[in-house]
């Protein structure tokens, strides 16, 4: 039986209740949003079992979508916090969450979260395959391809809305990174599991091999699939290499056997990358999987920032999204460090969404400009009220503008040059 998804009906003609939604919330015509649902470089993730009150589209022509990390780790596991990161995720402002657990109780942690979650919920089933061999058998490269199938299967039961799934990596990609060896290797969790295992049991990539039991599954609950990059570069001086681009040419491949299927699928990229190459990494995306949406991770563009990496990932997210990057994961100050605290979660998300307003502007998205022009004609009638409520993150405002006086900000105070210059040629000032 065909596959019921967003992506099937959209070929049929039909305007779901999701595309009304999303249309609504950008500004565009439903038509619109059908036609690139259409075409696959539109997707709504939406498993149909777990029905909600808001959905984002993430493609082209729409502003830029942002996704948080939480979850658990085996040295830390604690539902409670992971809460409340996803109660801050979504007060801040994010599209989207994945549940990247990897200590106990895996199912209980995602089966908690997902009941709080009213935004789209990701997952990466690896991780919890991996997770479950090394408790039963003692190592990741035990894992069963049956059990692969088995998570990624209780994880769609669940309502889980997209995936991450680590299917271009192949052992032909291996020969080649064998042959043109990387100073960083392999940094993907996801990837370094499969590496081993294939290394280890001499076989291909389950992931590859068993991609149509992964698209009957992801067709039969609508998961949107996202295609992992098991091989993004984790320094500067890897981006772009061989391994990345064999990758990146299996899973355009791979696009066209999802939309075969009637599956809804994006692309997962780079990874640490030079300002110099982010742009022709979005462009080499967008040839090699015919426009799908593109998920990238930053990219970082200097790897000398720890502590401060949600801003080297905003500097490349910015120059990613203008070109065509669809889909920002933030990244935390956190990052190479340790696992984020809620406030490390909130300054990535708000890194990532000032960056992807900052490509949506020039990329002229419905709305990106007008709200910038507001802010400006606010900032010139010194209407403090209206730049609150413009401010991407009004939080933050309040806390800088508490210590303000009628005269002004506490910087300017009476040498205001809105004031000044209003004054002299004879334009008013609104309210301080």
């Amino acid at each position: 039986m065909a596959a019921l998804t967003q992506y099937t009906r959209a070929l049929q003609g039909e305007i779901t209740e999701e595309m009304r939604s999303v249309a609504a919330q950008e500004g565009r015509g439903a038509e619109e949003i059908l036609q690139g649902i259409a075409q696959g470089t539109i997707v709504i993730p939406v498993n149909n079992l777990r029905p909600r009150g808001q959905y984002c589209g993430i493609g082209a022509g729409l502003k830029t979508k942002v996704n948080a990390n939480i979850g658990t780790s085996r040295s830390y596991s604690d539902i409670s916090e992971e809460k409340l990161k996803l109660a801050v995720s979504i007060e801040s402002g994010a599209d989207a969450v994945m549940d990247l657990s990897t200590g106990s109780n895996i199912d209980r942690v995602r089966q908690e979260l997902i009941k709080d979650c009213q935004i789209a919920f990701g997952t990466v089933p690896i991780y919890q395959a991996a997770v479950e061999a090394v408790a039963k058998r003692g190592g990741v490269v035990h894992m069963e391809p049956a059990e692969i199938l088995a998570a990624i299967k209780k994880q769609a039961e669940d309502g889980v809305d997209f995936m991450t799934v680590h299917a271009g990596l192949t052992l032909a990609t291996l020969e080649r990174l064998q042959k043109d060896p990387r100073i960083t290797d392999v940094v993907s969790r996801g990837g370094s599991f499969l590496l081993g295992w294939m290394l280890q049991n001499e076989k291909e990539n389950p992931f590859y091999e068993y991609f149509d039991d992964i698209l009957a599954i992801a067709g039969r609950y609508d998961v949107t699939l996202s295609l992992g990059d098991a091989l993004r570069p984790g320094c500067v001086a890897d981006a772009t290499d061989r391994s990345q681009i064999h990758e990146l040419i299996i899973l355009g491949e791979l696009v066209d056997r999802c939309r075969d299927a009637g599956v809804q699928v994006i692309v997962e990229g780079p990874g640490h990358v030079p300002l110099d190459q982010v742009a022709t990494n979005i462009k080499l995306q967008k040839r090699l999987c015919h426009n799908a949406p593109f998920y990238v991770l930053g990219p970082l563009v200097t790897d000398v920032a720890p502590g401060y990496d949600h801003i080297t990932a905003a500097i490349g997210g910015a120059i990613a999204a203008a070109a065509g990057a669809d889909f920002l994961c933030y990244v935390t100050p956190a990052e190479h460090l340790g696992l984020p605290d809620e406030e490390a979660v909130r300054q990535g998300i708000m890194a990532s969404r000032i960056a992807g307003h900052a490509a949506d502007v020039v990329k002229g998205v419905q709305g990106a400009g007008e709200w910038d022009l507001a802010m400006a004609k606010a900032r010139k009638d010194l209407n403090w009220a209206e730049q609150k409520r413009l401010a991407i993150d009004p939080r933050t405002f309040e806390q800088y503008t508490k210590h303000r006086d009628e005269t002004g900000c506490s910087m300017c105070g009476p040498y205001c040059s809105m004031k000044i210059v209003s004054r002299y040629l004879g334009r008013k000032t609104g309210p301080c």
